[in-house]
């Protein structure tokens, strides 16, 4: 069996790169440490300087090479009190040793980012319909990290939280807002505005626009729970900002449930913009709404529970 060959069965990444790109002569036992010295040293062809790129003192630089040329078996540099130079050993042993340790380099930084690399599974449920913007994230995640598969859950528009605190998911995005003292909310995105859903019968139906004032004394249809008494008032509120009422109309479990109560004049219902542009129905418009704050959706996750795969989705889902 050759030397690679040995080395390879054993795993021995570092010694592989040494034996194969230093010469057979130097593949002694030989301290990482001291290496570096004498690069340093061959660099700088300076005590002095070469100790401070080093963090050592002087005298540490000197024990380092005098420890190294006792394993070779010759002098690596001739010193005065002028100069440092390298001998005709120190050169020969330079070229063999430059390439060699760059290589050793890469090799640690590979296997420290294999190390790092992100692994297993990442459960991501999703509210309502995966857009551009989530896709665009998973694809982006995926392709950086191959050894990691996203699983995509649905979640009931009405229960945006329980399957994300059951351990079902990992991560959940979800309509804002997220105010659950259990769960961290990371990055907000597809900010887009909201209209109002009506029935083509609607009296609002012919506005070119719609002001949230204009909402007193209509009716909003809602979502049911297990959804939280905040979330489900800023989806369907009760009051405009004047304080005037707005009647609360059925409360469907899914957006679905609500186009089909919209088309039957049961009431009106807030869609965000993007949502009202997949869904477009003959018997319902969509009329751009005033005065009420853009929709947006954020990835949000158990408290204390972020793991290295959730946090690089997470960056995706930044920049997507």
């Amino acid at each position: 069996m050759s030397r690679q060959e040995e080395v390879r069965n054993n795993g021995d990444l570092v010694m592989l790169v040494l034996a194969e790109l230093i010469d057979r002569r130097y593949a002694v036992a030989v301290e990482i440490r001291e290496l570096e010295c004498f690069l340093v040293l061959a660099d700088e062809l300076h005590f002095g300087r070469t100790a401070e790129r080093l963090y050592l003192s002087q005298s540490r630089v000197s024990q380092l090479l005098q420890a190294l040329e006792r394993r070779i078996g010759g002098p690596l540099f001739e010193r005065t009190s002028r100069r440092v130079a390298l001998t005709p050993l120190g050169k020969e042993f330079l070229t063999s040793l430059r390439p060699a340790y760059v290589a050793l380099e890469r090799v640690v930084e590979n296997a420290r980012e294999y190390a790092a690399c992100v692994k297993g599974q990442l459960r991501i449920g999703f509210q309502g319909t995966v857009n551009d913007e989530i896709l665009n994230a998973v694809s982006a995640f995926q392709s950086r990290n191959p050894n990691c598969l996203i699983d995509v859950w649905e979640l009931p528009m009405n229960d945006p939280f329980s399957a994300l605190r059951r351990g079902d998911v990992d991560a959940a995005v979800a309509l804002l807002p997220i105010a659950e003292d259990d769960l961290v909310v990371g990055p907000i995105f597809s900010k887009v505005p909201q209209t109002l859903a009506v029935s083509k019968r609607h009296r609002l139906a012919g506005r070119p626009s719609v002001d949230v004032e204009d909402l007193a004394g209509e009716t909003l249809i809602g979502f049911s729970g297990p959804a939280p008494t905040y979330w489900r008032l800023t989806q369907a509120p009760t009051q405009t900002p004047a304080g005037s009422l707005i009647h609360r109309g059925p409360e469907v479990r899914t957006f679905s449930e609500g186009l089909s109560l919209i088309a039957a004049d049961r009431g009106a219902m807030l869609v965000c913009q993007a949502t009202a542009s997949r869904n477009q129905r003959a018997d319902i418009i969509s009329i751009p709404l005033t005065g009420v704050p853009d929709s947006a959706l954020a990835l949000s996750w158990r408290r204390g529970e972020e793991t290295p795969a959730l946090q690089a989705f997470a960056e995706h889902l930044k920049v997507s």
